[in-house]
């Protein structure tokens, strides 16, 4: 019997069966097994407990009580909760609206006129990135001392009536703890949105000055649209600095004067470790997060929304 040349073809490439997908995906899964234990037991199991413990009134000693969404119902009518929420929201503005618009405007004239010394630049601005938040709070805190350089130079240059002991004014102490966290975060939005330029395809640029369009237009028009996924990347990971902060206002503050640069996750540490309400503690914790989620998920949806 002779074989035509299609079933010969047929024969010689035949497929693997399905029976091997279900081998392959095993496999993959074992590869993903250490990670995915390790996660498990140290962020997913701790997470479910404190959302459990939530809904009961535990000192962290002694025996707890039921006390069902009490907890709950107290962070959103205690004013200390509601201030932390509030004053977790505001810092937005510093960590994440200054420092990736700062960030997109460095990187843009970095990338437009690159010239010696821009390597420089870029590893000054990227230092905070790389510096412990501990330390970074003690050393703003010497700054902003009441004899510290920041009065001293306002003085230096004639301003010495508006100089002030900035940690411990309360109208004044939650945007100098604001600053800290813009001059944090802008060097990394820098680094981001300047690899994203690094790949828009230079004809664009040319495309745009042949249509007589100056820096300002092409910034607008063709850097910024090109450099939208990393857009979202760089909100996306300053706003969840911004609603889980806590080194730099523990280490500079500790949430005063009073409640003025309060935040949740430094509530949140005084609740369990000061005043032994872990389940309130818990409370906060689980809606801090519900927050984050929700902002996540709208950010991802519009950045992948087309333009």
């Amino acid at each position: 019997m002779v074989l035509s040349p299609s079933a010969s073809r047929e024969g010689s490439g035949r497929r693997p069966g399905p029976s091997r997908r279900p081998r392959r995906a095993w496999g993959a899964l074992l590869y993903l097994l250490p990670a995915l234990v390790f996660y498990g037991t140290f962020t997913i199991a701790p997470w479910v407990q404190s959302i459990w413990l939530s809904f009961w009134n535990w000192d962290g000693i002694g025996a707890a009580t039921w006390a069902g969404v009490e907890n709950y119902a107290k962070v959103f009518t205690d004013e200390r909760l509601v201030v932390a929420l509030r004053n977790g929201l505001g810092f937005i503005v510093f960590y994440t609206a200054f420092p990736v618009a700062l960030g997109l405007i460095i990187a843009a004239v970095i990338a437009a006129r690159p010239r010696r010394g821009s390597g420089f630049v870029r590893t000054v601005l990227f230092l905070p990135q790389i510096l412990p938040l501990v330390a970074v709070g003690v050393v703003w805190r010497y700054l902003y001392a009441a004899d510290g350089p920041v009065n001293q130079l306002l003085t230096a240059v004639g301003l010495g009536g508006i100089a002030r002991a900035w940690l411990g004014d309360f109208t004044w102490a939650y945007p100098a703890v604001g600053v800290i966290g813009t001059w944090v975060t802008t060097g990394l939005c820098m680094m981001l949105l300047l690899a994203g330029i690094q790949k828009i395809d230079p004809s664009l640029y040319e495309a745009a000055r042949l249509d007589r369009c100056g820096p300002i237009r092409q910034f607008w028009h063709v850097t910024v649209p090109g450099v939208r996924a990393e857009i979202v990347v760089a909100v996306t990971v300053t706003l969840i600095s911004a609603l889980a902060s806590f080194d730099i206002v523990y280490v500079t503050t500790g949430g005063g004067p009073g409640y003025q640069t309060i935040v949740p996750g430094v509530l949140i540490y005084k609740l369990v470790f000061t005043s032994n309400e872990v389940g309130l503690a818990c409370a906060l914790a689980t809606v801090l997060s519900a927050i984050i989620l929700v902002f996540v998920t709208v950010i991802g949806r519009i950045g992948r929304a087309r333009p």
